[in-house]
């Protein structure tokens, strides 16, 4: 199973870059992850509600170009369901099971959150929290979430 990150925008911070790297480093021994970005829409400070959806649907169609059929689609969401580590990796461990062959995609949406297609193609909506935290940011979180999942799957001590 090949993991794919598709997430709206450069990452720009030094640090952000690094620490993505050193997970990326980590999940060698246990599998790939590749990240995909896609370009964000400029989005100019004061839009309208109507906009803010104009611009989340450029984003969600360039998002939705980059998947397949039998991709499996977890898009994060301050809506979705909240997980532990240890659930998380059961779940990982479960679709690594029942999805042999298909890639397992993440898609994290750009500063204005994800269009309502990419939603809905989503096969499972997934939130890290109810707080809003910068685009960014959560490449770096998830990618610890899933290098963490693959310690718990492979038995490796993890820091709790």
């Amino acid at each position: 199973m090949n993991i794919k990150i598709i997430a709206v925008g450069k990452i720009k911070e030094k640090f952000y870059k690094e620490a993505i790297a050193e997970y990326a480093k980590r999940m060698g021994p246990y599998n790939s992850i590749e990240i995909i970005e896609v370009p964000d829409e400029m989005a100019p400070e004061n839009l309208s509600d109507k906009e803010i959806e104009q611009i989340k649907d450029k984003e969600g169609e360039k998002i939705l170009a980059k998947i397949t059929d039998t991709d499996y689609v977890v898009s994060l969401e301050i809506l979705g369901k909240q997980l532990t580590s240890e659930q998380f990796a059961s779940f990982i461990q479960t679709e690594m099971a029942e999805g042999f062959g298909r890639d397992m995609v993440y898609i994290i949406g750009g500063s204005n959150g994800l269009s309502a297609e990419v939603s809905k193609r989503a096969n499972y909506k997934l939130s890290f929290s109810k707080m809003t935290f910068p685009h960014q940011l959560m490449r770096v979180v998830l990618m610890e979430q899933i290098y963490r999942a693959f310690r718990i799957i492979n038995g490796h001590p993890y820091h709790k």
